[in-house]
């Protein structure tokens, strides 16, 4: 699929806040109230947009502590792993990746005693050959995804 200006200038006004009115979009992006509606219907149906969120602090709601892991996985197990893995709530990432890790997983925790738990439940499971934690100290950017630019 491909998008055009509108379309974009709509993602981005809704990625800003998720939580305008159609009739505010029709405005800011000054087209028709029914331009909106179909965009909106056609957007969600070819899934460009998958869902509205909310975006929270995660502090604020008690997870303190941000976690980088990088698995090593017994061959023929990645997928089983994974899936596991991604089942904790406290997961918020599983990536399938080259190099010298098989998968690395991003992960909010409440304090050091829910990382050992993590660490010592899931990411020593069975089917992790090895894994290397990093705690992430400072967030400098923490956003959702974005759109990438138009080519001229």
């Amino acid at each position: 699929m491909s998008l055009d200006e509108i379309d974009r200038k709509l993602i981005e006004a809704l990625m800003n806040n998720s939580r305008s009115s159609m009739r505010q979009l029709a405005a800011k992006l000054d087209v028709s109230l029914g331009t909106i509606r179909n965009r909106l219907e056609r957007l969600e149906k070819e899934e460009v947009i998958k869902g509205y969120n909310v975006i929270l602090d995660p502090a604020k709601v008690g997870w303190e502590m941000t976690v980088i892991v990088g698995l090593r996985i017994t061959k023929g197990k990645m997928i089983d792993v994974q899936k596991r893995i991604a089942e904790d709530p406290r997961v918020f990432l599983v990536y399938d990746v080259t190099g010298d890790y098989d998968s690395f997983v991003i992960a909010k925790v409440q304090n050091t005693d829910d990382l050992n738990d993590l660490t010592k439940g899931v990411l020593t499971s069975k089917g992790i050959e090895r894994s290397l934690t990093h705690v992430v100290l400072n967030t400098v950017k923490e956003t959702t995804i974005g759109l990438p630019k138009l080519k001229d």
